[in-house]
């Protein structure tokens, strides 16, 4: 057996019932789009968690929360939909006959089992249509990589407490928000004690 002498941190971000971080950006989503008179919010979901977490944030303000789910998960994640729809979100499995985008897809490939490409295709189109809905993205945009830094600050002051700092941070990369969540924050206290900004 071998043994390192590394001590090995890790940020577990799965309690959550939508299984990741993603509340983290869904809350606040939602709690501006409500401050902006938004009434409905309309966003895809492949697996499921931001479907899910954006379902929570939408039932904590008031909102109604239309989720576009890839086809192949809606179909094997009944448990997934079953969440978000107990948070009262609506689940529409994508490729769908309810939007433009959907039923040219359809046309084209009658047994699609859909993907996220799709599914965004078909929110953001009912997004644009009406004025009091806005479309939510889970990961990718600055907004999200800036909500999702609460990871990182949070990492900060649990390895403060462990009286602990790492030599490497390692995160898992998507979209890039659980990356740059976890990240961001040591490359500013980095940058701030080497003055980098100056």
């Amino acid at each position: 057996m071998y043994y390192t002498p590394a001590k090995i941190y890790y940020k577990y971000e799965g309690v959550s019932p939508s299984g990741s971080h993603k509340p983290n950006t869904a809350v606040v989503q939602a709690y501006y789009n409500k401050q902006a008179g938004v009434k409905k919010l309309t966003t895809e979901t492949g697996a499921g968690q931001w479907g899910s977490s954006l379902a929570f944030a939408g039932a904590l303000f008031g909102l109604e929360v239309l989720v576009y789910m890839v086809k192949v998960s809606y179909q094997q994640k009944p448990y997934r939909r079953a969440l978000m729809e107990t948070y009262g979100a609506r689940v529409v499995a994508s490729p769908s006959t309810q939007t433009q985008a959907g039923r040219k897809i359809l046309a084209q490939h009658p047994n699609s089992s859909g993907s996220l490409g799709i599914a965004i295709s078909e929110a953001v189109e009912v997004a644009a249509a009406d004025e009091q809905t806005k479309y939510a993205l889970g990961s990718v945009l600055n907004h999200v990589l800036l909500h999702q830094t609460v990871i990182g600050q949070e990492a900060l002051t649990q390895l403060e407490m462990a009286g602990d700092y790492p030599d490497i941070v390692i995160g898992c990369t998507g979209g890039g928000s659980n990356f740059a969540g976890i990240a961001f924050p040591f490359l500013g206290l980095y940058c701030e004690e080497n003055e980098i900004y100056k």
